[in-house]
């Protein structure tokens, strides 16, 4: 796991300044975890370029945000703009420090664009899930996959979410989900849908009662999956279900499962009749977004992938949706 900033040890002037900042981005809901390890190794980066007072000087900085060897644009970006928020946290607290050039931030390439699933692609991938054999290796896997799977789908959850549910998160006489500490450290209900809810009390039911700490959906070893097995599962899922994948880094990329949810419920809200501006937010908490900017990105891509509501949605909610910038 990785350390939060109060038992991270710091080694530079800056370090208890990095601590306190990390701190205050975490108290705003942000986990911080990655800009931690950043942040960790700038510290080091300072301590061994001998920084001696509690400044961060032009050279040092400038040194520190130039692109590394075979590292990413967008890697150097997050360090080129956890460096300028740092950089300004310091002057806000009465620090000297030199704040990169916005200027000279590297610019990205063209964004990503999710990878949606179509209707009739999900009802092939859970039949492939349906049909994973027996194996005495991962006894349960043939009963784990196919309702995980679903979860993800049905209830846009993120990977990670789903695999560290344990049996007291699940509430099936209820039918909500209880997900502690999502991406921006916010508890949140999901609701399930009856047909998700019986599917799950069967899967129960196989499964067998266990103990409230369990992780609901086990590994061999009785824990939860790492993601990297779950992504292996998932490819082979999807050339059982004759759906191209483009290698790693193309897509359709486990994550885009989620993105289809959104995108599907969406499509079915507005085929219904329903006020889409008025269920954004509700679509928002329901997925655990922070505010509603990534869920009105899901009109965008609707608009975009059902060309005959693309024209209505736009009068509709043109407002709303964010328009793809050209590269």
């Amino acid at each position: 796991m990785t350390e939060r900033a109060s038992t991270q040890t710091w080694h530079s002037p800056v370090g208890s300044l990095m601590a306190q900042f990390i701190e205050e981005k975490q108290a705003c809901g942000f986990s911080y975890l990655t800009e931690s390890r950043i942040l960790g190794r700038f510290d080091r980066f300072l301590k061994d370029h001998g920084l001696s007072e509690p400044v961060l000087p032009r050279d040092l900085v400038e040194r520190w945000v130039v692109k590394r060897p075979h590292e990413s644009k967008a890697t150097q970006q997050l360090r080129f703009g956890l460096t300028c928020r740092f950089a300004t946290f310091l002057i806000h607290h009465g620090y000297a420090a030199y704040v990169p050039d916005s200027h000279r931030m590297p610019k990205g390439g063209s964004r990503f664009v999710p990878r949606i699933f179509t209707h009739d692609e999900i009802r092939r991938l859970f039949q492939a899930a349906d049909t994973l054999p027996y194996d005495p290796r991962t006894p349960w896997r043939n009963q784990v996959v196919p309702e995980l799977f679903r979860l993800l789908y049905s209830c846009g959850l993120r990977v990670g979410e789903a695999l560290h549910l344990h049996v007291a998160d699940v509430d099936l006489e209820a039918g909500v989900l209880t997900i502690h500490q999502g991406k921006f450290r916010k508890d949140r209900l999901v609701p399930l849908a009856p047909a998700l809810t019986q599917r799950l009390q069967h899967y129960v039911g196989v499964i067998g009662n266990r103990s409230a700490e369990a992780i609901f959906f086990p590994a061999p070893h009785g824990g939860a999956y790492h993601r990297g097995r779950i992504y292996q599962i998932y490819r082979h899922l999807l050339w059982l279900a004759h759906i191209p994948h483009g290698g790693p880094g193309q897509g359709p990329r486990l994550h885009d499962v989620r993105h289809t949810f959104a995108v599907h419920r969406l499509e079915k809200w507005y085929r219904e009749g329903i006020d889409l501006q008025a269920k954004l937010p509700v679509l928002a908490t329901y997925m655990g977004h922070l505010n509603l900017n990534g869920t009105q990105r899901y009109l965008q891509l609707t608009a975009e992938l059902f060309p005959e509501l693309s024209m209505r949605l736009d009068a509709a909610y043109g407002d709303l949706i964010p328009r793809r910038t050209q590269p």
